[in-house]
């Protein structure tokens, strides 16, 4: 029989939470910092989208050449995602994010003084360099440094800041660039830099560092892995506007690819200590989730990149009109993430992320149905579906991802589903880009057949148009000439309405698909409460 000291110890103890689960507040800094990092690097890869005309006008370039401006960016921010483990390492993980942060910051305010498009891309692609370790890293900070039991809060900040981040991108570039000029949303990045710079200088303890894995690196396979996503993404970014493999240019970076990632694949196998760990694909849960990101990558990007097309192209809004449509698919997540975090320890995570998943195909589906005539009234509620369902996925496949996985592998796990995420971005434009061009091509050939010279109806517009041109005081052939370019201009905009309309059809498909392929995951829940175990 214990005695009543004893059993109030033992009731005391249970009550109270285990001394290991209890996080202070320079660690939750220091989480909040790299939360901070991982939106601003994110944020980055859209937020020229909305300001691409006035950059181009400023710089002297064509819109083919401003291409170039994401795809720098892009390009180099998918190769240092997988190699953030090892600089990690090499630097420590305080220094290594507050060094990355200060050069981001100062390439940053050289893209907002850049002087010709060369020196654009250039300081684009060292942005994009820099800024991209941000994003894994944000990932392994939250699995280093919070107990089990704190991760599903964790992991819901990190899925906000991946699912709001390009939502916002336009929103927020499309509001600064009309008030203070194209400049400013490279110098905007100077707040949350400096924020995140003083939280981890703050939060984080000094770590060791040890330059002489530098000499041991795997550098054949940093060097094919650099070749293989570089040119890949060049490929993806590129291959539209030049017609695919009727392009020698997109030939050659196709070959290149290929043969980077095979060799990186085969030199990752075969050597003991590869710098980054392909092997984590052999885990089914990381598998899973990591072909699920690179869907929900397409459908994140694809959005942000069709949308704010058709609102520029088809109903002429401005960039500031187009932010203020998009923002409805990222405002009401910051509503939802808690709601998702807290389920998320109760619910079997797929049926959360399928919830997730048909929401934000639904979101796509109430697009599918546009016309000339859509606009903001029309669009806001496929844009809160869409944030309704985002914080559901995000916040599930990251718990699948590291569901097992071994603490020495955190980094090479954060880096790896990152990395897939942004890949499947590049392809999803890519896709819907040939999409676009695609099935406007085939939309005007079948609207063509009955917008004929010969349709009665046709030949009475006619004549009511060249009628209005000339009482203005055109001439008649030149009315004539005028009338037949506006009904042509009327037929290609119908046909490119269709074709953003089999854009969002494509990417609904896709998501609906995602939903099967979660039976092939194992039925996990975010650990809770005191004591909780680790994944």
């Amino acid at each position: 029989m214990s005695s009543p000291t004893n059993t109030m110890t033992a009731g005391s103890m249970a009550a109270a939470p285990p001394i290991a689960d209890k996080v202070d507040l320079r660690t939750w800094i220091a989480v909040a910092a790299g939360m901070l990092g991982a939106f601003m690097a994110i944020l980055d890869i859209q937020i020229t989208n909305s300001s691409l005309k006035d950059i181009l006008g400023t710089l002297s370039a064509t819109q083919e050449e401003g291409s170039w401006i994401s795809t720098a960016y892009l390009c180099a921010e998918i190769v240092v995602i997988p190699m953030t483990a090892l600089l990690a390492r090499v630097f420590g993980m305080r220094m290594y994010m507050m060094g990355t942060t200060a050069l981001f910051l100062v390439f940053s305010t050289l893209c907002g003084s850049a002087w010709n498009l060369e020196s654009m891309i250039v300081f684009r692609a060292l942005q994009g360099f820099t800024g991209g370790a941000l994003i894994p890293m944000a990932m392994t900070l939250v699995m280093a440094k919070l107990p089990a039991s704190r991760r599903s809060v964790g992991m819901a900040i990190f899925g906000l800041t991946a699912t709001l981040a390009p939502a916002m991108g336009p929103t927020l570039g499309g509001y600064l660039s009309e008030i203070y000029g194209w400049p400013s949303i490279f110098y905007i990045n100077w707040v949350p830099g400096l924020l995140l710079i003083g939280g981890i200088w703050w939060g984080l303890d000094r770590g060791p560092s040890n330059l002489k894995l530098l000499l041991k690196a795997d550098w054949l396979g940093i060097f094919l892995m650099a070749m293989g996503l570089g040119c890949l993404t060049i490929f993806l970014e590129e291959g539209n506007s030049k017609e695919w493999f009727e392009s020698s240019f997109i030939i050659t970076f196709a070959t290149l690819s290929l043969i980077g990632l095979v060799g990186w694949v085969v030199t990752s196998l075969t050597r003991p200590e590869p710098f980054v760990n392909l092997r984590l694909y052999g885990q089914r849960n990381f598998i899973v989730a990591t072909i699920l990101s690179a869907v929900i990558g397409m459908g994140l990007y694809g959005s942000s990149f069709l949308l704010p097309l058709y609102l520029g192209q088809i109903a002429g809004y401005t960039p500031m009109q187009i932010g203020e449509v998009i923002m409805w698919a990222g405002l009401p997540q910051l509503f939802i993430m808690p709601f998702a975090a807290a389920l998320s320890s109760k619910v079997d995570n797929r049926i959360l992320c399928s919830i997730g998943l048909t929401l934000f195909g639904i979101s796509c589906l109430m697009n599918s149905h546009m016309d000339a005539t859509t606009g903001y009234d029309q669009l806001f509620w496929s844009q809160v579906v869409r944030a309704l369902g985002q914080p559901f996925i995000m916040l599930t496949l990251s718990s699948f991802a590291m569901h097992k996985i071994a603490p020495q592998d955190t980094s090479a796990a954060s880096s790896l589903f990152n990395m897939t995420r942004n890949l499947g971005g590049s392809i999803g434009i890519a896709m819907l880009a040939t999409t676009l061009t695609n099935r406007e091509h085939f939309h005007s050939a079948i609207i063509g057949q009955s917008v004929t010279a010969m349709s009665a109806p046709v030949q009475e517009r006619l004549e009511q148009l060249t009628a209005a041109f000339v009482a203005n005081g055109i001439d008649p052939a030149t009315a004539a000439n005028q009338a037949l370019a506006v009904v042509g201009g009327v037929v290609r905009r119908e046909a490119y309405v269709m074709a953003y309309n089999d854009g969002f059809v494509i990417m609904a498909v896709f998501l609906f698909a995602c939903v099967g392929a979660l039976l092939f995951a194992d039925n996990v829940k975010a650990p809770s409460g005191p004591g909780a175990g680790a994944h």
